[in-house]
């Protein structure tokens, strides 16, 4: 009886098609049961590495050391002078948000569940499978797109925003995972396609009456490459980190907006070529009461025509064990 109440509820907020957003525009005072979440209080003080990718040619050993230190421990790090302008930065947060905050029937016509869709607005991708649903809306765009697909907030800017973060940070950043890997600096890009394909995702988390009960999104890893996150000041993204001490112990660590930075983190695919020398961590993101928080995810991945016969393998240096089977994309993502 109870799994009936909550389908009837899902469903009757997700007809709405205004989201999140939606509830909190008709005046919510109290979080619905629907996105209630058990608690996880553990929290510890960690600073994530931010690395200074100014002055490449005479820091490179230095920086291939810094990512290497990263990815092989936290799987975290923010990067400054990584050239991406401001401007582009900016204007991407402010198309998001604007988007969001149009009006209901101004978004409708993008919201769908359908995963063939390349620019598809909803609330909550498993919204009918997860036990819980999220506080946040998401504008997912797969690049490139054309620019009658997008919405007219997005439309120029988040085409120009995925292309200045894929062929300026996206190349620099698979050229020093490489060699962190003891591997040529084009392997990543050259051999394995890392660079091929972009996605976005445009994330718009309300300010939320009751942020103790919910969650903006819960603890995941990213099944991807890599993964360029745009936040504003608003904060909220954790990463899961283990105990200097106890490493069976973990606890949730904050990655705090700094100015001009970008979080960079490891996916899943890359964990798994790396043979587990890098690290794809859960993060996770906590409602707040100040809104709305908003941030712009690029994810690194072979576009879905190739990734039926697009192999992931382990990179396994000699003598060494592979930790994996060699698997298709396509498969890793069911």
């Amino acid at each position: 009886m109870a799994a009936d109440h909550r389908l009837l509820a899902l469903k009757a907020f997700d007809g709405t098609k205004a989201g999140v957003k939606g509830l909190v525009d008709a005046g919510v005072t109290a979080v619905p049961s629907i996105f209630h979440h058990q608690p996880d209080h553990r929290h510890r003080h960690f600073t994530v590495p931010v690395i200074d990718l100014s002055s490449m040619s005479s820091r490179r050993a230095a920086l291939v050391a810094q990512v290497k230190a990263a990815a092989e421990t936290v799987g975290f790090f923010q990067v400054v002078n990584h050239g991406v302008p401001e401007g582009a930065m900016s204007a991407m947060l402010a198309a998001v948000q604007s988007f969001n905050e149009e009006p209901v029937e101004a978004k409708a016509p993008y919201y769908t569940r359908d995963p063939g869709r390349r620019v598809r607005y909803q609330s909550n991708v498993d919204l009918f499978t997860s036990p819980a649903a999220q506080w946040r809306d998401t504008l997912f765009m797969e690049m490139p797109a054309e620019p009658q697909e997008l919405p007219a907030a997005c439309r120029g800017v988040a085409q120009e925003y995925a292309g200045l973060v894929q062929q300026r940070l996206g190349r620099t950043l698979l050229e020093l995972f490489s060699e962190a890997l003891g591997l040529r600096h084009g392997y990543l890009e050259e051999e394995q396609g890392c660079l091929e394909g972009v996605s976005v995702a445009g994330h718009y988390y309300p300010a939320c009456p009751e942020p103790h009960l919910t969650l903006g999104t819960t603890s995941h890893s990213d099944c991807n490459f890599l993964t360029v996150l745009l936040q504003d000041p608003v904060g909220g993204l954790q990463v899961l980190v283990d105990d200097n001490e106890d490493r069976k112990q973990s606890a949730w660590a904050d990655v705090p907006p700094a100015a001009g930075a970008l979080v960079i983190n490891v996916g899943d695919f890359l964990q798994l070529m790396s043979n587990d020398r890098f690290k794809s961590v859960e993060h996770r993101v906590v409602a707040n009461s100040v809104g709305p928080r908003v941030s712009v995810a690029c994810f690194f991945r072979t576009p879905r025509a190739a990734s039926s016969t697009r192999v992931l393998a382990p990179i396994v240096p000699d003598g060494d064990g592979a930790r994996y089977r060699s698997t298709t994309m396509e498969h890793s993502l069911k």
